[in-house]
């Protein structure tokens, strides 16, 4: 076997077997074939796609590089969600407290923000003293004293994903829907839970920007769970807009805390109940309504629990931004337009993302948003508010607004679908 032969197989279109897989994936995570050699894989993978076969072969030589996670000690159900990423998407940190408050246990795996999308860990350091990397026991401790936990994946967990994501974030090939789906199931089988609900982006700050899109990749997702023995189902949701009303790691700390507390964007708690649902039926819970604990207080008791196992203090202050810059709404009517991705880059820009792994982010920076799509506004009212350290920053930031926002004349009636409630859950996919 060599790379050569497997490269050329793949760039003339060919199906590769199970044995090239295999040899090709633990070749790679031991360094015996070159960095430029995987490179030209990746791109021809893009270039010409995977079979079903290929794409759950892949996936298992990715979780055979390393090592499975076991929670059947735990006397709960096991249940996992996986967001494909987003702006605002702060979901994970009031969802898991919720499924948890009612009976499950979730050991969520969660990572970094890169580019325009956050990272669930990056928001959560923003608690004093939280940590996000914890033994095989300190995760199975705080699963079994609060029902759920969100830490770092270890090192050892698909370490050839976390190889070849790297490599795919360089070379142009982060888009190619086998390689995203044996990258998240890689990592989310071998994690160990019983079951998987995913959140499939679709929209401007998504990886899938068309629901077609997203339609694909989330049926690939759940082929390859329920080929591995792990029973999966996708929601496909709307990403064409910022989730809740900020952006950035405090700032979204604060409005998940607002959730728990039974508060908060109608947005993002319509999103953390649809998911939790899935979750709870996934798990076979079916005598619980999420609603209730968060209305109770079950949740923020679950939420407080979980942040102080991990050496964080729930009571502390937040971080805070030392400059605010106001963004003014430039015309009077229908706010139309809101767009993910820009506001994500502005937010990015600010300093609350990272351009590489290695850079540190700002945990006060981000935007605060004071209108959605659909509300009337008046031309010079707050629109947006930027906060970041480094007020050097804002200049770059507004450029990235540019064409993000869209006002249209009331009498105008530019869209009956603008005024209706946003729908958040586009499709289910089981």
């Amino acid at each position: 076997m060599d790379a050569i032969s497997v490269i050329r197989a793949k760039r003339d279109g060919l199906e590769l077997n199970g044995e090239q897989i295999d040899w090709i994936i633990d070749a790679y995570t031991h360094g015996k074939i070159a960095e430029e050699q995987m490179s030209a894989l990746s791109m021809a993978i893009y270039l010409n796609g995977m079979t079903g076969l290929e794409t759950s072969r892949w996936t298992n030589a990715m979780i055979a590089s390393g090592r499975r996670m076991d929670f059947s000690s735990l006397r709960r159900p096991v249940v996992d969600k996986h967001s494909t990423g987003g702006v605002g998407d702060k979901i994970t940190l009031p969802l898991a407290p919720v499924v948890a408050a009612c009976g499950a246990a979730v050991p969520q795996l969660a990572g970094r923000g890169l580019g325009h999308t956050g990272g669930t860990l990056d928001k959560l350091e923003a608690i004093q003293g939280w940590r996000s990397q914890l033994t095989s026991a300190e995760m199975l401790t705080t699963l079994t004293d609060t029902g759920a936990v969100i830490c770092a994946a270890g090192e050892d967990l698909a370490p050839a994903d976390r190889k070849l994501y790297a490599l795919r974030d360089v070379t142009g090939t982060v888009e190619s829907i086998p390689l995203i789906s044996a990258s998240i199931m890689s990592k989310k089988i071998a994690e160990g839970a019983g079951s998987l609900v995913l959140d499939v982006k679709a929209g401007s700050g998504a990886f899938m920007k068309s629901v077609s899109q997203a339609r694909a990749l989330a049926a690939s997702l759940v082929s390859i769970g329920r080929a591995h023995g792990m029973p999966t189902t996708a929601l496909i949701t709307d990403m064409s807009v910022p989730l809740g009303r900020t952006v950035g790691n405090a700032l979204e700390v604060r409005e998940a805390v607002e959730v728990l507390a039974g508060g908060g964007p109608a947005d993002v708690v319509e999103l953390t109940l649809s998911l939790a649902r899935a979750m709870l039926e996934a798990a076979g819970i079916i005598d619980r309504d999420p609603a209730d604990v968060l209305t109770n207080g079950a949740a923020m008791d679950v939420w407080r629990r979980m942040v102080t196992a991990q050496g964080g203090d729930p009571d502390a202050p937040l971080p805070r931004a030392r400059e605010q810059l106001t963004v003014p709404t430039p015309a009077t009517g229908v706010l139309t337009e809101l767009d993910a991705y820009f506001v994500g880059v502005c937010s990015w820009r600010l300093g609350a993302g990272r351009s590489r792994k290695e850079d540190r982010v700002q945990m006060g920076a981000g935007v605060e948003i004071h209108a959605k799509p659909g509300d009337q506004v008046t031309a010079g009212q707050p629109l947006l508010t930027l906060h970041s350290d480094t007020p050097d920053t804002f200049s770059y930031a507004l450029h990235a607004l540019k064409g993000a926002v869209r006002v249209a004349p009331s009498s105008d009636d530019p869209a009956p679908a603008i005024r209706r409630p946003r729908q958040i859950v586009l499709e289910h996919v089981r």
